[in-house]
């Protein structure tokens, strides 16, 4: 897509009309992503701007399929809900759908809050929230990172403050943070000197919590970019990306804006008997199954059709597990 749709006045959509003056980026980021015209809920959807592990293979929504399945036969049941929250365009439950092991009936929601696309599997239903009391395995790609958060820098003098924006992107700071943010940054993400930055998490821990909280029984995984308490990046992590590119962050709603979760806040707000684990993709796929290593060679000379599929599966393996892209993604699986 081009940067160049507008809304019929001549104003790209979501280009700040109405807004004047300085808000905080989480709602400059709520106005960008969500509002009207806003870059989320437009017709071309996340992949006409940049690449997911959905978008990437085929593999990703057959490593999904096996951790459905897994989850059913814990829950001892061959009838089993697939919620995918923050779903797109219903890319991963179409996959799923297509890729489940025959005798399992599957119950797919799409949780997103773009209009319900044309051409999606009539199984999928398309929904604004998570479904409340269902059993199965609630699946977030690349959901929290877009869920807005206030960030915060640290002035001259020590003193913690929020960042105010306008609709160009130029930056300011503003009142001081108080009250249960600067809670949750005294406990998740304190800065000790002028200039660090965070991303205040806390809208994070209570989506998590809330869509964790939806399932009766199952698991719940979140798979983003991400970091722990040892391992805060000092200057934040917020950004944009726009057709494709990584680009300065800018709320006027013609790009994405994303900043990396802490998702060992968000695990400690979900209150389970079962310990949360926490682990990388490239960890995460290789225990359902997917593997880049080359198929033998002997079987070009034997099978050439299939030695050919085989080596293009291990290259999309190798992209979604690769160290320094997408396999350094953190997956947070939870059981309820």
């Amino acid at each position: 897509m081009t940067d160049d749709v507008t809304d019929g006045t001549g104003r790209p959509p979501g280009d700040g009309r109405g807004w004047r003056g300085w808000l905080g980026w989480r709602e400059a980021t709520e106005r960008a992503l969500y509002g009207p015209g806003g870059f989320f809920l437009r017709p071309e959807g996340p992949a006409g701007h940049f690449r997911t592990s959905v978008h990437a293979s085929p593999l990703f929504a057959a490593a999904v399929a096996r951790l459905l399945a897994a989850t059913a036969e814990e829950l001892d049941t061959d009838e089993v809900a697939l919620v995918d929250v923050g779903a797109g365009r219903g890319e991963l439950p179409a996959g799923v759908l297509a890729a489940v092991p025959a005798g399992l009936r599957v119950r797919a929601y799409a949780v997103e809050r773009a209009a319900r696309p044309d051409g999606l599997d009539p199984r999928v239903e398309w929904t604004g929230r998570p479904p409340e009391g269902v059993r199965g395995l609630l699946f977030a790609n690349e959901w929290l990172d877009n869920v807005p958060v206030d960030v915060a820098e640290a002035d001259e003098d020590g003193t913690v403050r929020y960042v105010e924006v306008r609709a160009d992107g130029t930056e300011r700071l503003g009142a001081p943070v108080g009250g249960a943010d600067a809670e949750w940054l005294a406990r998740w993400w304190p800065l000790s000197g002028p200039g660090e930055r965070a991303e205040i998490g806390r809208p994070r821990d209570e989506a998590w919590a809330a869509a964790v909280g939806s399932l009766a029984a199952g698991l719940a995984v979140a798979v983003d970019y991400g970091h722990v308490r040892g391992s805060r990046p000092p200057f934040g992590t917020l950004t944009g990306f726009r057709a494709g590119r990584e680009v300065a962050p800018v709320p006027d709603g013609n790009g994405d804006l994303t900043s990396h979760v802490a998702l060992d806040a968000c695990a400690a707000a979900v209150h389970a008997r079962v310990p949360a684990e926490l682990t990388t993709q490239r960890e995460a796929l290789r225990r359902l199954g997917v593997s880049g290593g080359r198929p033998p060679l002997a079987l070009a000379s034997t099978d050439p059709a299939a030695y050919v599929r085989a080596l293009a599966a291990a290259g999309e393996a190798a992209e979604l597990t690769a160290r320094g892209g997408l396999g350094d993604f953190l997956w947070l699986s939870q059981r309820v």
